[in-house]
């Protein structure tokens, strides 16, 4: 950059760089920080345990790990791919139905699925007592290994791969089809040629959020004892007393995240995939005989019915069996905890969401822009990750004021942030701000640009604009955003393990504990409300998104 240049940019950063500039980059840092602290952090040194863990305890998190991610790649794109396909191509018997339940299982937490296939393929569980009664008898299936786990997080991750491939083939041309048609090629060779390779980023997105979930997971691999990268980040942690331990296993984790994202981009290269445009024929649906009709729901069927409708089932049965066991004052205390934090939780994230998307359009540096889209990565950082980021940073914090206030009062107080409700609502911000500011972003790109320029024209401000324009007519993006990111807060368990304070309970962590004490029966009520908790504002979302 010569002289010239130079200073034609300086004069155009001080220009150009105001108070929007500020709050963005204010709103980005403020969300980045557990990220940032865990890198520097590298730069410590790791625990001493971390030698043996290198040699005895790695390689196993990284074979399970990937052998994890391999077989849940396979089985979540056949279910959704296939399940998606056919819903969105052909008629057959209570397709209807079939579309919305195969949503469902996403209202399901992982590790409770878990749980429940535990108990149905354990001695004297379900299956067998279903088995005696038919007067069979089959060998035992064991379940409690990586080959069950991978079943249990496919058959409850699958519809991120359904919703997202599902979506993209109702906009996929007609006229492509009938032209693949027309040139001789049969039916099973235009979906394998054609449709399936141009559903690639639908397919890839969808597994990426599969991903994220197989990583973040850790009640279902803690229960079936499956050594993962997010069990050996609390093994560090609450075994061996090592945070500089968790933290390098958590970089490790991330970098193996980010290695897996950019090979797929670089893979994929320059390609392009476009959607059906205005002139062209969208997908039709086809009517099939009979006979295949059923067949066709069956396949749709299965992985609704072995994703959410069995493990349902399986913990109706249990809350019938523990309903006089239960501690009904213990569960109304957890379910009014959880609620009112999920709550929390939920408006916060809508709340940045809303200053880093707008504040980053009302500057006018593009550099600005770029840096504020950091601030959405927490999404693709496992819980456990998050956790330790704000955990170790809140100490410093605390100790710091300790140190400040005895040094000038001569008074000694507690820790402020760390342990607190304030941290986990904050560790919940920086995992699920994405959540929140992507339904918030597809909104605001329906709005007319006119819009908010004519109120420019006539005097109004940034903020009066948004207050008295924009915000009506977000509304729905807004209620869409709170419910997404209050139900991932309620089914969020490796990062409130970690964060939550003594006093505070949530469903998730008193269903996790009564499993891990062997008190599964017992844990149906806490799942059951969660599940609830899940399903009903997915029905609701589900609906207002059909409205509008």
């Amino acid at each position: 950059m010569t002289q010239i240049a130079r200073r034609k940019y300086y004069r155009k950063l001080r220009r150009d760089f105001d108070q929007w500039s500020w709050v963005t980059l204010l709103v980005t840092l403020f969300v980045g920080v557990p990220l940032l602290f865990i890198f520097f952090k590298l730069f410590g040194g790791a625990g001493e345990s971390w030698g043996h863990m290198v040699k005895y305890l790695l390689p196993k998190y990284l074979t399970n790990t990937l052998l994890l991610s391999l077989i849940c790649m396979v089985l979540t794109i056949t279910m959704g791919v296939s399940a998606a396909w056919l819903s969105t191509r052909y008629h057959f018997p209570l397709r209807k139905s079939l579309e919305w339940l195969n949503i469902l299982p996403l209202a399901l937490p992982s590790y409770i699925t878990a749980y429940a296939y535990a108990g149905i393929f354990d001695y004297g569980g379900s299956l067998q007592l279903l088995l005696q009664g038919l007067s069979l008898s089959i060998p035992k299936i064991d379940i409690m290994n990586v080959n069950g786990l991978a079943f249990v997080l496919s058959v409850s991750l699958y519809p991120y791969v359904y919703v997202a491939c599902r979506a993209f083939f109702l906009y996929q041309s007609q006229n492509l089809i009938e032209t693949a048609q027309v040139l001789g090629d049969s039916r099973a060779q235009r979906f394998f040629r054609l449709i399936l390779p141009m559903a690639r980023p639908a397919i890839v997105g969808g597994f990426i959020l599969v991903l994220m979930e197989v990583l973040n997971d850790f009640g279902a691999a803690k229960y079936y004892g499956v050594n993962t990268f997010t069990t050996g980040i609390f093994k560090a942690w609450y075994g061996y007393r090592e945070p500089e331990t968790a933290v390098y296993l958590a970089a490790l984790l991330l970098v193996i995240i980010f290695a897996l994202i950019l090979l797929e981009q670089w893979q994929r290269k320059r390609k392009r995939y476009h959607f059906a445009g205005k002139s062209q024929k969208k997908l039709a649906r086809l009517e099939v005989p009979r006979g295949r009709s059923w067949g066709y729901t069956l396949i749709v069927a299965i992985p609704a019915i072995l994703g959410f409708l069995i493990p349902v089932a399986q913990l109706i049965y249990w809350a019938v069996l523990s309903f006089h066991n239960t501690q009904w004052a213990d569960l109304f205390t957890a379910i009014f905890q959880s609620v009112a934090i999920g709550a929390i939780a939920a408006a916060a994230c809508v709340f940045f969401a809303i200053l880093l998307l707008f504040t980053s359009q009302w500057n006018a540096l593009s550099g600005v822009r770029t840096v504020s889209r950091f601030g959405a990565l927490g999404y693709a950082i496992p819980g456990a990750v998050i956790a330790v980021g704000v955990y170790m940073p809140s100490l410093v914090v605390d100790k710091w004021i300790i140190g400040v206030v005895k040094d000038l009062f001569s008074v000694k107080i507690g820790l402020l942030l760390t342990g607190t409700a304030t941290a986990l609502v904050y560790a919940y911000v920086v995992r699920f701000l994405a959540v929140a500011f992507n339904p918030l972003a597809a909104g605001q790109q329906k709005m007319s640009a006119s819009l908010s320029e004519a109120s420019y024209l006539l005097g109004w401000g940034r903020l009066r604009t948004f207050w008295k324009l924009e915000f009506p007519l977000l509304r729905s993006a807004i209620l869409s955003a709170f419910i997404l990111v209050f139900i991932d807060v309620m089914k969020e368990l490796p990062l409130t393990l970690i964060l939550k304070p003594n006093h505070i309970q949530t469903l998730a962590v008193e269903a996790y504990q009564y499993a891990s004490d062997e008190r599964i029966i017992e844990a149906a009520w806490p799942a059951l409300v969660l599940v609830l908790s899940g399903t009903i504002p997915v029905i609701f979302l589900n609906r207002l998104v059909r409205n509008e």
